[in-house]
């Protein structure tokens, strides 16, 4: 039995790819589907048998949010019967997500956070996100694509915003006047077969205090929601620990719904402090797609982890007999 970290996906990570792999009969699905019709929306049993993937219909913040949900605490489940569980974390929405996966939430309230949070999303839309990198094809620090964020960002006139660290990734939102600022202001790179900067669909000004009034709508709307300490230790955007012999539910409740919406999340700071304080032997990555793996690949070289410094070094760590990172879907 490993000792595992299970770390869980934000938005980005749904695909056509992921279709058809919700488990029909499964308690946690037909319950799923049930609270999505309590909401008049379609099911996400409908959703996953579609015909074809349709990025209006799937990757809709209202969709999309909940499908990446209940296929990663499927994940999540199946990971936890086999190995030791010693710590969770989420990026951005991952972290509603690692709430239900910890037992800091019920399965019925992780499913509203969720899908609360994609409505108002949706309901006070604005701005958006783009994504830029920080480093080289050998996921090195590139001094001058850092230095480029910070010169763009300030030459923004306080309409672009720092969103997200992602590993070797920047996530910048803003005003549409600023991602149009953003896109124009930062130089064109390619990160492999990539060109950035990009603008990344249906992503709204998250972690900045231009969604000041979702964080608000949200205390009101979720207040009946109920918080406990969590079963397994829970790391927090900010690489804050809530564990299940000391968590201030109230502060969790404050960070979730507040500093969690309206400040910058440091994903990165996360990973490093379940590295730091709890050494699992494998990061398990659940849910679609494997956004995370080349990402955590970033964070462990930035740390040195087991003497890593590059993406070659981080490539033959992952193909000897002891694999730091596991993605369950990829």
């Amino acid at each position: 039995m490993k000792r595992i970290a299970i770390l869980c996906p934000g938005r980005g990570s749904y695909t056509e790819k992921t279709l058809r792999t919700l488990p029909a009969g499964h308690p946690w699905v037909v319950r799923a589907d049930e609270l999505r019709a309590e909401y008049g929306l379609p099911t996400l049993s409908e959703l996953d048998r579609a015909e074809r993937f349709s990025q209006v219909l799937h990757l809709r913040p209202a969709n999309v949010s909940l499908l990446i949900w209940l296929v990663t605490m499927l994940d999540s489940h199946a990971a936890m019967e086999q190995d030791e569980c010693v710590a969770i974390a989420g990026n951005s929405m991952g972290w509603y997500t690692a709430l239900a996966v910890g037992g800091a939430l019920s399965f019925d309230d992780g499913f509203r956070l969720v899908q609360e949070m994609a409505l108002l999303q949706e309901r006070h839309a604005g701005g958006g996100q783009i994504l830029y990198p920080l480093v080289g094809d050998d996921w090195r620090r590139d001094a001058a694509r850092v230095e480029a964020v910070k010169a763009a960002l300030a030459s923004s006139n306080g309409h672009a915003l720092p969103s997200i660290e992602l590993g070797g990734f920047a996530v910048l939102a803003g005003t549409e006047d600023g991602i149009r600022h953003l896109l124009g202001a930062l130089p064109q790179v390619k990160l492999g077969s990539n060109t950035y900067p990009f603008r990344l669909m249906q992503h709204g000004a998250y972690h900045t205090p231009l969604v000041q009034p979702v964080s608000d709508a949200a205390l009101e709307t979720l207040a009946r929601l109920e918080f406990r300490a969590p079963r397994v230790t829970l790391v927090d955007g900010r690489g804050v620990r809530f564990t299940p012999w000391a968590t201030d539910v109230a502060e969790l409740v404050r960070y979730t719904l507040t500093t969690q919406v309206t400040d910058p999340y440091d994903f990165t700071k996360s990973v490093r402090v379940v590295l730091r304080e709890h050494a699992p032997d494998e990061l398990v990555l659940p849910g679609p797609g494997n956004t995370l793996g080349g990402i955590c690949g970033q964070i462990l070289c930035a740390e040195g982890w087991r003497g890593m410094q590059s993406k070659a070094d981080f490539e033959r760590e992952q193909a000897g007999a002891r694999s730091l990172v596991r993605s369950l879907r990829r």
